[in-house]
Order: structure tokens, then C-alpha cells, then sequence
């Protein structure tokens, strides 16, 4: 019997689930696995998960002391919630969990470097290696800078919210460990921008973007993986299969996983290799200019940032009421 595209898809690719339902994870098997603020959010929020987020909080309220306000002790949680998913599901892979900075922090390199040792501070404490962890980064130059700073530590880095090739050059010359372009956002900027309801998979821009990418790296062996992210469809992952990583969402692996077809290789670094590209010279500058000149880069980045920056928000509100009910019970 064929193989479905899953099985397929592992032979060529490190697949990794886009989640923070722990139940998704055990059902997929990912090799690893990451989440972000809105992922984060929307766990905190389903009744299975309850006791992490109770525990979390009920911890933060004693680590942040008697005189804590109701938001300090929210914000204290909410820093500690995604490492207490980030234990979880270190039990169920055997590989890396990404977790991600404040996005809050996007532009402050020292900010940036100081949450993520914090955050590595956390899962050591709990016996955890820093070589299971990702710090996922925003991918501005400050947050570049953070992760070359932090890469030279051994804090291995994850640049999210990537759309253009100068981020991705940035991001490989500062020494990143993986880079996460999110494909479907871009299609979502060029299908408004056009007017176009929808692109074959190989003429997606997502799907140019990512193959770009990855032919560069591979071109000039840098040794930053590329991990793929941010899919609408299982075609925009079938075109570029043979890409590092791939982070995928519980129901795109669920359609991988019942499609019985071929999957031949799309991305292959020997082809690269043999590619006619030019090396650019990436420096500050360069990088303003050309992010400048990138409109949708530009725009995609900004609208990721206060998107996160958002879910973080909803977030904190939502710990500092579980803190009063929490307070209240215990009264009662």
C-alpha cells in the first residue's frame, strides 16, 4: 500500500507541530514542536489545560510576593505559562520546543537577550538541556542582533516573522540556528494586494519566498536551517518538501496524514549548489533599504508584531480574572 504524505513528507523534511495542544502533539508525533502567543492563548483557554495555567498561576502569585499587584503577578505568569507548555511537550518529542519572546520586545536587543536567558533560566532549573529549546525572535534587526548575542552563549535561536530574503540573510550571517518565513501570510498580503482569490502552489509567493530562501542557504552553506511556516493549505507544504523544518498545524497534518499520493522533492540543497546567485553584502543599512523597499515585508512584520503583541494582552487579562476566581475560592 502507498504511503500518505506524511509518511512521505518525514523522509525528506523534520516535521514540526504548529501548536500548543498537547494532545495534538501526542496524536502527530512530531519530531518538535512550536507555539507562539496566539497558540499560547488559545491553549490557556480549553479546560483540559486548566491545571497548567491554575499551577502556574498560583506559583507566580508566591514567587512574586505579598505585595505583588494583580497584573505583576499576570505578567510573572504569563512569562513562566509558555515554559510550563514548553515542559509538556518536551515529555511527548524527543527533539526541540520553541518558545517564544515577548513581542513587546521586538525592538530592544538587550530586552530581548535578557528574557531569553530568563527563559532558558526556567527550563534548566527544571533539568531540561538548552539544546531542547528555540528562542523564537522576532526577525527586526534588533531581534537578529539579540540572537547572534544569544547564539554565542549556546541559546539557540528561532527567527519568527520572517517574509523577505534580506531578514533571512541577516539571520544566517548573525549565526542563527532556524529561521521560520511564514508562507501563508504571504500569500495573504499578495491575494489582497492582487485581488487574486487563489495562486497555483507553485506560483504561490509563500512558496517562491521559502524556495528563494532556502536556495540561498543552501548556495553559500550557511548552516541556519530553514523551517517553513505559517501554511493555508497542504499545497503550499507539498511544493516545498525537501525545505529543513516544516512547522504545520494539527489540521494540515491531519490532511497530510489521510492523502494517499506521491510526493516527489521540490527543494534540494545539491541543486542549489549549482544555482547561479548572487551573494549580498548584508549591513544595517542594507537591510533598511532593502526592508523599506519590500512593502510587503515591511507591512507583514509590523501587522505579526501587534498580532502577537495583541495575544499577549488577551493573555494577561485573561490570567489576572483565573487570578481573582482563583482568590475567590480560596476565601470562599
Amino acid at each position: 500500500m502507498s504511503k500518505n504524505l506524511l509518511e512521505q513528507l518525514r523522509e525528506m523534511t523534520v516535521v514540526v507541530a504548529d501548536t500548543g495542544d498537547i494532545q495534538a502533539i501526542e496524536k502527530f508525533k512530531p519530531q518538535d514542536a512550536t507555539t507562539n502567543p496566539s497558540l499560547i492563548t488559545a491553549a490557556a483557554q480549553m479546560p483540559e489545560y486548566q491545571e497548567i495555567v491554575d499551577q502556574t498561576l498560583i506559583q507566580a502569585k508566591k514567587d512574586a510576593g505579598a505585595g505583588a499587584s494583580q497584573k505583576q503577578i499576570a505578567n510573572l505568569a504569563f512569562e513562566r505559562l509558555a515554559v510550563s507548555f514548553g515542559l509538556k511537550i518536551l515529555e511527548i518529542i524527543p527533539g526541540r520546543v520553541s518558545t517564544e519572546v515577548d513581542a513587546r520586545l521586538s525592538y530592544d536587543t538587550e530586552g530581548t537577550v535578557n528574557t531569553a536567558r530568563k527563559i532558558i533560566a526556567q527550563y534548566e532549573s527544571k533539568g531540561i538541556s538548552r539544546e531542547r529549546i528555540l528562542i523564537k525572535i522576532a526577525s527586526t534587526w534588533e531581534g537578529i542582533k539579540a540572537a547572534e548575542i544569544l547564539e554565542q552563549e549556546g541559546i539557540h535561536c528561532n527567527l519568527t516573522l520572517l517574509f523577505g530574503i534580506h531578514q533571512a540573510i541577516a539571520c544566517a550571517e548573525a549565526g542563527a540556528t532556524l529561521i521560520s518565513p511564514f508562507v501563508g501570510r504571504i500569500l495573504d498580503w499578495y491575494k489582497k494586494e492582487t485581488g487574486k482569490e487563489s495562486y497555483p502552489a507553485a506560483e504561490d509567493p509563500g512558496v517562491l519566498s521559502v524556495t528563494k530562501i532556502y536556495n540561498y542557504y543552501k548556495k553559500f552553506g550557511y548552516k541556519t536551517e530553514v523551517m517553513g511556516a505559517s501554511f493555508r493549505n497542504t499545497g503550499e507544504i507539498t511544493e516545498i518538501a525537501g525545505c529543513d523544518l516544516l512547522t504545520i498545524s494539527p489540521k494540515l497534518l491531519g490532511e497530510l496524514q489521510s492523502t494517499i499520493a506521491n510526493l516527489p522533492r521540490k527543494l534540494d540543497p545539491k541543486t542549489a549548489a549549482a544555482m547561479d546567485i548572487t551573494k549580498v553584502e548584508m549591513d544595517k543599512a542594507t537591510f533598511d533599504k532593502m526592508h523599506a523597499e519590500d512593502r510587503m515585508a515591511s507591512e507583514k512584520l509590523d501587522e505579526g508584531i501587534k498580532g502577537f503583541t495583541k495575544a499577549l494582552e488577551t493573555l494577561e487579562q485573561l490570567l489576572a480574572e483565573k487570578l481573582s476566581s482563583l482568590d475567590e475560592a480560596k476565601v470562599a
